[in-house]
């Protein structure tokens, strides 16, 4: 069987089970917070603030939670299309943990170790590890000088974890007392925004491989390496001594545990719901209209792209802060253009996670960020999900989920000439690569920056919200509280802290802790 649909709301999965269609809105009451979309932020918010004793009600467009992370069944394959690596579980467990909950009651983790396999042009291999001795006899098989400097890279990475952990991923900068103050201005000087993350790696590090290997942090937060602030550096200690986890059943049983712990903390879970306007009167949040009707809020929290709610949702008059001509200034994040591929056969180059790199990796950026059409030889990442579980496929086969990064929407590029053609592409790519039979595949399903602009309203099918190839959208990125409207929230990887499925997650626990401070509860 062969399928090259883009999977529209929830298609070919049975997720998302235990929460209700949508229902005329005669039978809801007025709650004191609604919030707009079912993803990791949306779910952890409705989780806090329903610990605090507040009635709460998220409305989820498509037909199943989890936004851009869904779960797709077919022929016995099984897939998770969207995020796929998980990093710092501590963002994950403190939702369960301020919930009176035990984690491993509603979804398991378990460490990858090696985390990554890395696969250069030249056949050479990198599996990153916890064993900086290892590591380091990995390096020097290829650049002795570059191992030799990799302790020091690495205890510059935990400081930059730390201070970024100290003074910006954990508080809401709602106030400009919160930016701007003295601890703030030292903090920044130490995480010396300007010097960009190549620049930085370059203090350490000289072979081409080493470069690409760390340099790839950038793109977890929808970025390039050679335009984004080097605090991202710091992702270099959250995955080797942080750790990379899997998660038994799939990374969609994070959804799913989330999902379960809202339910029985009294949240109401509306899918299949589109709404149309976020309803203002005298500059202040009275509730949602959506396509059952209107219902009533004391605030209402957006989990999505800032840039897209109000766009879509806000009327001109109530964004002032927030108009067309703003919002067209910000630059977009990388998109992703996916295969999920059902073989029947096995590859021993893989691991759970392994990415293949090109003969030259910058060239990639100017591609995706300057010209913005798909790279001429990309970096190709899968995630064999069934490396670590054989459950997640049929017996002799295998599950990959498989990610080229992609440019934003735009005139450059279009989708609907180029999906086939490019799809083709990229499984010769990694047929030249040893990882063979791909076009015989039992499934095989494309995913476009068009579908995930679609199905989640991603702007301009944007992944990770705003890029953070500026020092302003790395560290001012648009605010959690409206600076427009009264009792309006945001939550996701356009707002602060940023992107990235634990970053997105925080958002929620620090918004959802705040409204439950400010509406007494």
């Amino acid at each position: 069987m062969r399928d090259e649909r883009g999977y529209g709301k929830g298609e070919g999965t049975e997720a998302g089970k235990g929460t209700e269609k949508a229902k005329a809105s005669s039978e809801s009451l007025k709650q004191d917070v609604i919030i707009i979309g079912a993803g990791f932020g949306g779910l952890s918010c409705a989780i806090r603030l329903a610990t605090a004793g507040l009635r709460v009600t998220v409305l989820e467009r498509q037909e199943h939670v989890g936004g851009k992370l869904q779960q797709i069944e077919q022929g016995g394959y099984h897939f998770d299309r969207g995020p796929s690596t998980i990093t710092m579980p501590d963002a994950f467990r403190s939702v369960f943990d301020h919930a009176g909950a035990v984690m491993e009651n509603y979804v398991q983790l378990y460490e990858l170790e090696p985390r990554t396999r890395n696969i250069f042009a030249d056949g050479t291999v990198v599996d990153l590890s916890r064993n900086r001795g290892w590591m380091k006899e990995q390096i020097a098989a290829y650049s002795p000088q570059d191992a030799s400097r990799y302790d020091a890279f690495m205890d510059e990475s935990a400081a930059l974890y730390a201070e970024a952990n100290r003074h910006f991923l954990g508080k809401l900068l709602l106030n400009p007392s919160d930016k701007y103050n003295l601890q703030m201005l030292r903090s920044l000087l130490r995480v010396r925004p300007t010097v960009k993350l190549d620049k930085l790696l370059r203090r350490y590090f000289n072979h081409p491989h080493t470069l690409a290997m760390f340099g790839r942090y950038a793109t977890y937060v929808g970025s390039s390496p050679y335009l984004s602030p080097s605090i991202f550096a710091m992702m270099g200690h959250v995955e080797a001594e942080v750790g990379i986890y899997g998660v038994k059943g799939g990374t969609y049983q994070l959804i799913e545990g989330m999902t379960r712990l809202a339910q029985e903390k009294g949240v109401r879970i509306q899918t299949d719901i589109e709404v149309h306007q976020i309803v203002v009167r005298q500059g202040k949040v009275a509730g949602v209209d959506t396509d059952q009707g209107f219902m009533e809020a004391e605030q209402v929290v957006a989990n999505g792209d800032v840039l897209s709610v109000n766009r879509l949702l806000l009327a001109p008059e109530h964004r002032k802060r927030m108009s067309d001509s703003r919002i067209a200034k910000y630059e977009p994040s990388i998109s992703g253009f996916v295969t999920l591929a059902g073989v029947r056969r096995h590859y021993d180059q893989l691991l759970h996670h392994t990415v293949f790199f090109p003969e030259q990796y910058e060239p990639e950026f100017d591609h995706i960020f300057r010209d913005r059409t798909m790279p001429a030889d990309p970096t190709i990442y899968i995630c064999y999900s069934g490396y670590s579980e054989a459950s997640m496929a049929p017996a002799g086969a295998s599950n990959l989920f498989i990610l080229v990064n992609a440019p934003y929407l735009s005139e450059a590029w279009n989708w609907e000439e180029q999906q086939s053609r490019y799809g083709e592409f990229v499984l010769e790519h990694l047929e030249a690569r040893g990882i063979s039979g791909l076009k015989q595949s039992d499934v095989l399903i494309r995913y476009t920056p068009q579908h995930i602009e679609r199905d989640t309203l991603a702007h301009q099918g944007s992944i990770y919200g705003i890029s953070s190839n500026s020092v302003k959208q790395t560290f001012m990125r648009p605010g959690n509280q409206s600076q427009d409207v009264q009792g309006l929230w945001y939550v996701g990887g356009t707002t602060h802290p940023g992107g990235g499925t634990p970053i997105v997650t925080l958002s929620g626990q620090l918004v959802g802790e705040q409204l439950a401070a400010e509406l007494g509860k």
